[in-house]
């Protein structure tokens, strides 16, 4: 096996480009002593144990959880994809497939290699949908250690969850060569695909790290938190809750409705100490999404954040949420939503992307989810954001709202605005501002209240916020043997894309 015979050159040469070699990067990832390089055979049966091509294939533990395992050599050809490169890939995918365990792949590689041709391409091609047919049934993660060129970035593009690091990372489909030679322009490769962006702009990566050893320590805290694959029953423990006093939760909320605050803290609290793990942190900010636990569930979470465009909704944060939810259903993962959000960012640059587009993927991710959907309205919840948030009429297993919660179709000035239209045209002056005084005094009392939603039941309840977690909990266990509901039969759905 190519990991016996490791030459001391090959990892010198990684050392020089401040990377790691493979043998040190697996050591860093599973528990100590426990991975096994292993080549299974290829759907034609043949070994493809048959000379190193540059790839490692093998499975090892995470916290005592079997976990398959592909990671490129970039000292070997480049870690490039040739055809037995690419088969060695998706032999290890298929046998984690039929263990039913996830499966992490490390990529440090130039692409697809020119000198094969074709072949290099259809490799890719095979391993794409290799990574399609496993996605939903087992956990995909992609660790981009190096470079991830051309064609061959759509492999960890099709997985779950991708991690880069600062100043190793690139993932580009066109390199700033060819760029710069057909536009004209001088950009340099980490202009195009570093960490940063991917983290920041594109929203690729789902992880940025700042080293390889915090990389691999995250990658293993996100293995221990998500279900080992696809599973049509919960099995829920009820002997890891334990009791929390968060009477001093509202705390954490500003008494001025307009000012925005931290919503991270309010996910802490409800959530088991230390447990949230956040998912794509530094990608449309204006959404928080990610893992925790809650009596030792593990759940996923959907939160507006007001310190970022007041938590309103734009194209990213519906992008950014929509696959989320999604990623929770696939694997029955309880889906808890904290909705605080005035509606959605109002520009024309939002409407020219798409807006209309991507708001309905989370309609969709929500309507169409199946697993346990839990919605606390924290403080607004106005038009668009109350439905898109995860609301009963979407399917939400139970919609709570919280003392003084507002619930609206807009803001007052707005609704006013159309409301008395004609009344306000005809005044001016000091009689025009005291009957507008008078108009959004009226509006915020009757209808910027939840009073309507509970009188006619679009929500479940009023619950305090120091019970929250308590009732969050009590929930969970309930409906642990919830039956996914089948309306229509059909193949899928024509979601929005």
């Amino acid at each position: 096996m190519y990991l016996d015979k490791v030459n001391p050159y090959s990892v010198t040469k990684q050392h020089k480009r401040d990377k790691l070699h493979i043998l040190e990067r697996v050591r860093l990832l599973f528990d100590k002593g426990s991975f096994q390089e292993y080549y299974p055979e290829d759907e034609k049966g043949l070994n493809v144990t048959a000379g190193y091509d540059g790839v490692i294939t093998g499975y090892g533990n995470i916290y005592g959880q079997r976990v398959y395992f592909y990671g490129q050599d970039f000292t070997c050809m480049g870690g490039t994809f040739g055809y037995h490169h690419s088969q060695q890939i998706i032999a290890i995918i298929k046998e984690a497939m039929q263990a039913k365990k996830p499966i992490i792949g490390l990529y440090d590689g130039g692409g697809a290699r020119i000198q094969e041709g074709a072949a290099s391409v259809a490799g890719c091609g095979e391993l794409f949908r290799m990574n399609a047919l496993a996605s939903g049934y087992i956990p995909q993660i992609s660790i981009v250690a190096g470079t991830c060129a051309g064609g061959a970035v759509y492999s960890p593009g099709l997985t779950d969850f991708v991690f880069t690091i600062d100043r190793i990372s690139n993932l580009f489909v066109t390199g700033a060569k060819v760029i710069n030679e057909v536009q004209g322009t001088d950009y340099l490769i980490e202009e195009l695909g570093s960490a940063d962006i991917h983290s920041k702009i594109s929203g690729v990566a789902h992880f940025h790290m700042q080293d390889e050893r915090s990389c691999y320590q995250e990658v293993r805290r996100l293995v221990d938190m998500l279900p080992p694959c696809y599973s049509k029953e919960r099995m829920f423990r009820t002997d890891a809750y334990h009791q929390k006093d968060i009477s001093d939760i509202t705390r954490l909320l500003p008494t001025d409705v307009e000012e925005a605050y931290d919503v991270m803290p309010v996910i802490e609290e409800i959530l088991d100490d230390d447990t949230f793990l956040e998912v794509h942190s530094e990608f449309a900010q204006n959404m928080v999404v990610g893992f925790g636990k809650l009596g030792g569930i593990t759940v996923g979470v959907v939160a507006n954040q007001t310190l970022h465009k007041g938590g309103s909704i734009d194209v990213d944060a519906s992008d950014k949420a929509a696959r989320f939810v999604q990623y929770c259903d696939c694997y029955n993962i309880p889906i808890i939503t904290l909705a605080d959000s005035t509606g959605f960012v109002m520009e024309a640059e939002q409407e020219h992307k798409g807006l209309i587009r991507h708001g309905a993927k989370m309609i969709q991710a929500y309507a169409g989810a199946s697993t346990i959907r839990l919605t606390v309205i924290l403080r607004r919840a106005y038009g668009g954001p109350y439905i898109f948030m995860g609301c009963k009429q979407l399917g939400a297993d139970k919609h709570y709202v919280w003392p003084k919660a507002e619930v609206a179709v807009m803001r007052a000035e707005g609704a006013v605005a159309v409301i008395c239209n004609s009344q306000l045209s005809q005044l001016e002056g000091v009689e025009k501002e005291d009957y507008l005084k008078e108009q959004l005094a009226q509006y915020r009392e009757h209808y910027m209240n939840s009073d309507l939603v509970l009188k006619r039941h679009f929500v479940d309840a009023e619950i305090k916020p120091h019970s929250t977690r308590e009732v969050l909990y009590q929930d969970l266990i309930r409906m642990a043997g919830k039956q996914e509901s089948v309306l229509v039969e059909k193949k899928h759905a024509n979601a929005p894309m």
